[in-house]
């Protein structure tokens, strides 16, 4: 396989804009990435597009790329659909990684788009909870019900009460208590005040997330990643471009897995992982800055053990220690994460690379990790059993 690279990145703001289109949003996004890059869309060769429900939300299915990318002047080259749950950014960019390091293209384009807010957020709810086995849908939800208790009027999504048993699990083996999931919810919040794409850019208080309105014991309101719209892309381009274009950011990893069920061993996140390394020739030692997936605020501890940033158990003593906060030794997401940049579920992999492509650039101003040279980039979805339907992980360096 040849070397990749990203030659250009950009993001809109993500949030609530009942008033936009997820057209709108990509065609924004795809423009400031090829500006990035310097490149015209005449010069790309391929294109790959990320959504997840528009189909369910809008009735737009099928050719959604197609649609969305219209107006972009992309239309013409080879363009693919991708769909792979919260996931589906991600393996948009690790399809376009394919096409240009196998050397089917010169110039990819991969873009994720979702636009979730409706004026029924239970529609939002619903269609996010179709990331599940349907036929034992019914099954798992009663199970969880035990725990969480139930949701009829749908006010709160599946996804919440799944991770909120994970919450539980994860506390019975490690001894975390909701205090430190506030303590998660606090440092992602603060560090997206400095970056002016996320969707809430205000500090909170331990008190004031623990305060916040029960969603599902332990998680509360503020320790769940928002429903909320927004787009991202990247040019993804092979060294002989990289050259002429003058691009500096390496693809040094990118893994998509799948999830095995209740299999016995790794779970997709860490065997995307393993793989990454591997591939990377590095180790989680050497990494200087990490952008993961915290759709809940216990998902971040849990992937620093899955990653192997700590040891089991070592979670919430890694959180304490200050070294995953801007300023420590591995600041994790500085972007503000999905807990509070947000998680338009389409774009959400391809914003980690976005702001992973920045900071290997230094261009993040105050929420700059200095002498990022190494990142990863961690980003799941759906549920298949115990464990994540789909895993992406990637890592780039300068």
């Amino acid at each position: 396989m040849r070397e990749v690279y990203i030659a250009g990145a950009a993001m809109t703001r993500f949030g609530k804009f009942p008033e936009t289109t997820n057209r709108a949003l990509a065609q924004e996004a795809v423009q400031g990435a090829l500006t990035d890059a310097g490149i015209t869309a005449a010069q790309v060769d391929t294109v790959f597009y990320a959504n997840a429900v528009a189909g369910l939300l809008t009735g737009q299915e099928m050719i959604r790329g197609q649609v969305a990318l219209r107006y972009t002047g992309l239309l013409g080259v080879p363009l693919v659909n991708v769909e792979n749950a919260c996931a589906s950014g991600a393996s948009a960019f690790y399809l376009a990684c394919l096409a240009v390091g196998s050397g089917a293209a010169e110039i990819a384009v991969a873009v994720g788009a979702e636009k979730l807010t409706h004026p029924d957020k239970a529609r939002s709810f619903a269609a996010i909870g179709t990331a599940v086995d349907q036929a034992e849908f019914a099954a798992l939800r009663a199970r969880l019900a035990q725990g969480n208790g139930p949701d009829d009027d749908g006010k709160r999504s599946f996804f919440m009460d799944v991770y909120a048993a994970k919450a539980r699990a994860y506390m019975a083996a490690s001894g975390a208590t909701a205090k430190d999931f506030a303590q998660v919810a606090v440092k992602n919040h603060r560090h997206a005040v400095a970056n002016p794409k996320a969707q809430y850019r205000t500090e909170v208080t331990v008190e004031e997330v623990l305060a916040s309105r029960e969603v599902a014991p332990p998680l509360t309101l503020l320790m769940c990643s928002p429903i909320g719209d927004g787009a991202a892309a990247l040019v993804v381009c092979s060294a002989r471009a990289a050259r002429r274009l003058g691009a500096g950011v390496r693809v040094r990893a990118c893994e998509l897995v799948s999830g095995r069920d209740a299999a016995p061993g790794a779970g997709a996140v860490e065997r995307a992982a393993r793989a990454a390394y591997e591939r990377a020739g590095i180790g989680p030692g050497d990494l200087n800055v990490v952008e993961l997936h915290d759709a809940a605020a216990p998902a971040e501890l849990i992937e620093y053990e899955h990653l192997g940033l700590c040891g089991p158990g070592e979670g919430p003593g890694l959180l304490s220690s200050g070294r995953s906060a801007l300023g420590g030794g591995l600041p994790v997401n500085p972007s503000g994460g999905l807990l509070s940049k947000g998680h338009p579920i389409g774009a959400t992999g391809c914003g980690q690379l976005a702001e992973l492509a920045d900071q290997l650039r230094g261009r993040c101003g105050p929420r700059q990790v200095q002498g990022a040279r190494l990142a990863l980039a961690q980003n799941a979805g759906g549920v298949l059993g115990e464990d994540n339907a789909a895993s992406v992980v990637t890592i780039l360096s300068a």
